[in-house]
């Protein structure tokens, strides 16, 4: 008879039964144990369930890196809901266009302006009297929800088809260790943080939470709270890494058992720094999106034998190269990278096609396997950009750009020109250095091959991707441009019947 999986509520019952003093969260304002998440997400709950969440809906929360999103998430699981994250700062049409779309029991937290007149409650409401006792084991079939809507095109909903259980008693990932102490500095309202600290949390992990990252703030807190392990992208690398120099090397790692990277490829040269600052035992980089629909993961001292590469298949996944008549490649031929999961479907889309079970998808990017099945990205094949005949990804301008002092953080997209058919438009984020555009543009066109230099540069002062290391491409746009941009053919086409090597937008 096989082993009934227990539920998330279930999983945290039994941390705290094992360990009631064992630290759960903390955000810098407050902390709980295991006990007392447990108490205050089982209330929480049954506020949630005489609120009309019933088992299988969906329960939208707005909320940042703090003790009462994490206590909102367990309490929805508890209730059987499903929590659908969603950022705070989400332009209220944007916002409107998902709830519509997702028609969520209920919303916590968040902007009254961006509820849409559906019912809603503060993230952390008064709980005051409200029961704390065992509550029903409660799962809904899908344990998380998302939205995406890639670089343009309208919203829609990811759901896991994964249920909302999960075995305590089993690492959260095979490269992760089953206790540990995670320090979360993306935002929880990502995919990517929102998973694994959940993940974490119902298999022993104790989260610390830092409310944005700061690159100082990282090496501060994995020193104080003695973090065994950190998820980052290479943006927060490369700003880490930007810090003076013996500020970093005077910073104590000596507690982290591993540093997983993922979200975006990351430039050899500063992946390479990061392996001799840490070691390549403890740097592991995992290639994924938001579907799950399949995921390769690489340990440093294998990517030192296949410099870089994003790894090889894991958890059930294959992975092949096509190219544009959906035809697979040998390896070392360039292509649309297509995954599957040998279990099935990882998920379902609300708002879009769901891919049939057992076909293969697609993240949307091109790259190429080599002889020993390691995976090499180059740049998301939808975001090509096509310049006086001349192919082109946004990365190869990006990554010359962020190599110049005074860049933190670079994005590159094409525009229409009437010359040039395309044209390469660069945004920089330079912070508070003092910087030139026609200086730095000329700098970077120094160092790019002659068809791919930068036509226009605009420097920012914020950063161009957000917490997550994502980027909207089409924010980068001059607004000037963004009509013309929106309706011409400035990249290679995604997907279309007659061309299924590539993805649906």
């Amino acid at each position: 008879m096989s082993r009934i999986v227990p539920t998330i509520g279930q999983a945290l019952d039994l941390l705290a039964e094992r360990d009631p003093t064992a630290p759960a969260v903390q955000d810098g304002i407050e902390a709980l144990d295991r006990a007392g998440l447990r108490s205050r997400s089982r209330r929480l709950a049954r506020v949630l369930i005489r609120a009309g969440v019933r088992e299988g809906d969906l329960v939208a929360i707005s909320g940042g890196n703090t003790v009462s999103s994490v206590v909102a998430v367990c309490a929805i699981h508890r209730a059987g809901g499903t929590p659908l994250p969603l950022d705070a700062r989400l332009p209220v049409g944007e916002r409107r266009a998902i709830l519509d779309l997702a028609d969520p029991a209920l919303v916590l937290g968040g902007e009254p302006g961006g509820v849409a007149g559906r019912p809603s409650l503060p993230l952390a409401p008064d709980l005051a009297g409200v029961d704390d006792g065992p509550l029903p084991p409660l799962a809904a079939g899908s344990w998380k929800a998302a939205t995406t809507s890639g670089s343009t095109g309208a919203p829609k909903l990811v759901l896991a088809t994964a249920p909302a259980r999960v075995d305590p008693q089993r690492q959260a990932a095979s490269f992760l260790p089953l206790a540990a102490r995670q320090l979360v500095v993306g935002p929880l309202t990502h995919p990517a943080p929102f998973t694994y600290a959940f993940r974490g949390l119902a298999t022993g992990h104790s989260l610390v939470l830092l409310p944005r990252f700061d690159a100082t703030s990282v090496l501060d807190a994995i020193a104080r709270h003695r973090i065994s392990w950190v998820l980052l992208v290479p943006t927060m690398l490369h700003r880490i890494l930007r810090l003076p120099a013996e500020q970093v090397s005077a910073a104590d790692l000596s507690s982290l058992e591993r540093v997983v990277h993922l979200g975006a490829p990351i430039d050899p040269a500063l992946k390479r720094r990061w392996l001799a600052l840490l070691g390549p035992e403890r740097m592991t980089e995992v290639y994924a999106g938001t579907e799950s629909n399949g995921l390769t993961v690489i340990r440093g001292d294998e990517w030192l034998a296949h410099p870089g590469s994003v790894g090889r298949p894991a958890s059930g996944t294959e992975v092949r190269i096509v190219d544009a008549s959906g035809a697979p490649v040998p390896p070392g031929l360039t292509g649309r990278v297509q995954l599957r999961r040998t279990a099935g479907a990882s998920y379902r889309y609300i708002g879009a096609e769901t891919p049939a079970p057992g076909a293969w998808d697609t993240l949307g990017d091109d790259g190429r396997l080599d002889a020993d099945g390691y995976l090499h990205l180059i740049d998301r094949g939808g975001d090509r950009i096509l310049r006086a005949g001349t192919s082109l990804y946004p990365v190869e301008v990006e990554r010359v750009l962020e190599a110049h002092p005074a860049v933190r953080s670079a994005g590159a997209v094409g525009v229409p020109d009437e010359d040039l058919g395309t044209r390469v438009h660069a945004v920089a984020d330079v912070g508070d250095a003092e910087a030139d555009p026609e200086d730095l543009r000329a700098w970077a066109n120094a160092r790019l091959d002659p068809g791919k230099r930068i036509d226009t540069l605009a420097l920012v002062r914020e950063p161009v991707r957000d917490d997550a290391g994502k980027l909207r491409r089409r924010d980068l746009v001059p607004p000037s441009q963004r009509e013309r941009s929106a309706s011409s053919s400035v990249n290679v086409p995604r997907h279309s019947a007659a061309n299924p090597g590539f993805v649906r937008s």
